[in-house]
């Protein structure tokens, strides 16, 4: 794709870009100043002065909640009706049918070309792990790392159901999996009947392994699914120290406000990180055939930053049945979020939430505008918030290492064998 100017290489500073002020500690919307970029690395000034004319800059993403291992089988595995369910057993019976090493990898660069096209330094996956699929994927997911390391920093987290969680078998193989090649624990919660003793043996293989843990929670829209109480109690009681992400968290959005709110105090006091999937869940949650959904499903993230709460927005599912769009495109999570949660007249910290907040929560370096960070920028031909959401600003320009990349991004054509072959 075509950037919107042509950047000189060698040192420079980019004078006149407009920056939000929250990334400079700052109150207020945005600012205007001068970024000089040298050996890769912001600089403190100097080099050949550029003038942008107030092009917006943001440091480069980071995306913490994504299935790579899932991306991009909807030509073969398509949602046959919109819905959860529907989801759940197509991924399912393409999994088992098709998911190879070969497969996996295949898909999982293809997203990665496109993250990395669009802005994106760190990612975070979950990796479905149900025995077999947990020693293929896993090894094709640490060659997969080093492959992209120092364009995109990776971290895998298994996906297994609770009611699969247990202090043996299968459940042990894949924590000793994780464990062994650096990832985070994960697991999918809702109320089974023994949930809360399932959240406390999961706590406890984490510990001894010495694992970050890493939650689906709620993605329903049943109020009566209260297992981010159970999860926030459990790091109460047990003293779980390692950090503890919690995704989606729909149900709260529907349950009674006192108690909803009552949870999020739990979950403050516990020191919890959240992530909001925003697109998945108005793709998914409160569908019905001939029924106009009338819920969004975005959890209850003005109420959690209030509270302190680390929040972050991530992309999710991306051309598979969970989600039949998106592309790893951070900037479209952030315009969809901000009309979506109604980030806007709001915080004037947002933008945190797609870059310092998710690292944070994931211990990945932080991105950053400040002098001697890696010169990793995003460079809008936008002037204002109005101007950067109201297009999908194509013609962006994305600095790695202070020099510009190419941005085309893979042709879907690429995988087009390994929709025909399933």
């Amino acid at each position: 794709m075509q950037d919107f100017r042509t950047l000189p290489t060698g040192p420079l500073t980019l004078s006149n870009v407009v920056v939000p002020a929250c990334l400079y500690g700052q109150t207020g919307d945005l600012v205007r100043t001068d970024l000089s970029i040298e050996n890769g690395r912001v600089g403190a000034g100097g080099g050949k002065v550029i003038d942008m004319q107030g092009a917006m800059v943001l440091p480069a993403f980071v995306d913490m909640h994504t299935h790579l291992d899932k991306g991009h089988i909807w030509p073969r595995a398509g949602n046959p009706d919109g819905t959860f369910m529907g989801a759940l057993t197509a991924v399912g019976e393409d999994r088992a049918a098709n998911w190879s090493a070969e497969d996996v990898r295949r898909r999982a660069d293809f997203a990665l070309r496109c993250g990395y096209a669009h802005g994106t330094r760190a990612i975070r996956t979950h990796l479905d792990s149900l025995p077999p699929q947990d020693d293929i994927s896993w090894p094709v997911f640490r060659e997969i790392r080093e492959d992209w390391a120092g364009r995109i920093d990776l971290q895998m987290a298994n996906l297994v159901a609770c009611d699969r969680v247990e202090d043996g078998g299968a459940f042990r193989h894949t924590a000793d999996l994780v464990a062994e090649f650096g990832g985070v624990l994960g697991m999918v919660t809702y109320p089974v009947p023994d949930v809360a003793e399932r959240i406390r043996t999961f706590f406890r293989m984490a510990a001894e392994r010495g694992l970050a843990a890493d939650f689906h929670v709620d993605e329903t829209m049943d109020a009566s699914s209260e297992t981010l109480r159970a999860i926030a109690e459990a790091v109460l009681e047990t003293g779980f120290s390692a950090p503890v992400v919690v995704g989606h968290c729909c149900s709260l959005s529907t349950q009674d406000e006192a108690r909803a709110l009552d949870t999020l105090d739990l979950v403050a006091k516990a020191g919890i990180n959240v992530v909001s999937l925003p697109m998945c869940n108005l793709y998914l949650q409160d569908r019905h055939d001939g029924r106009t959904p009338r819920n969004r499903g975005i959890t209850l993230v003005h109420e959690m930053v209030a509270r302190g709460i680390n929040v972050s927005f991530a992309s999710d599912n991306t051309r598979d049945p969970f989600y039949a769009y998106g592309d790893l495109d951070m900037l479209e999570v952030l315009r969809q979020a901000t009309r979506i949660g109604h980030l806007d007249h709001s915080r004037s910290d947002w933008p945190l939430a797609f870059t310092a907040n998710p690292a944070r929560a994931c211990g990945f370096d932080a991105p950053s505008l400040a002098p001697g960070a890696p010169a990793d920028l995003v460079v809008f031909n936008a002037r204002s918030w109005t101007e950067l959401l109201a297009r999908p600003q194509s013609d962006r320009i994305v600095l790695r290492r202070g020099k510009a990349i190419d941005r085309t991004l893979p042709a879907y054509s690429e995988l087009d064998d390994l929709m025909e072959s399933a």
